[in-house]
């Protein structure tokens, strides 16, 4: 597995190559606003780092996946979703084709407001 793919458009979200409305970034993070929401607050967090899917994770990943785990719930609510527990949001991760991913970058959707998952 490669830092990046040069034909993954997430790769080059995260080398700056293609623009984005950033909601965070570190070294290894990177949150943007989903370019086609699904809900009042809706954004996805990559690991800079390429990998395909959820399926391809290995040990090595653990702590980047558990950082954006932690993480998740803290941007959620800075980008307006309302805390726990009569808030909330979901976090959503599609894998494969079964699972409906559509870009071949492990990504997790952080999806939040007034019962967004209704859509689908």
């Amino acid at each position: 597995m490669s830092a990046h793919d040069p034909n993954c458009i997430f790769c080059k979200i995260a080398q700056g190559k293609i623009p984005s409305r950033k909601v965070y970034e570190d070294e290894d993070i990177l949150a943007f606003h989903d370019i086609n929401p699904w809900a009042p607050v809706h954004f996805l967090m990559i690991p800079k780092l390429h990998i395909a899917s959820l399926a391809q994770a290995e040990p090595e990943h653990e702590a980047v996946l558990g950082r954006m785990m932690v993480l998740a719930p803290k941007l959620a609510l800075q980008e307006g979703c309302r805390p726990y527990p009569e808030g909330g949001f979901r976090l959503q991760i599609n894998t494969g084709a079964d699972g409906r991913q559509e870009v071949h970058h492990m990504h997790v959707h952080v999806i939040g407001g007034p019962r967004p998952w209704a859509k689908g």
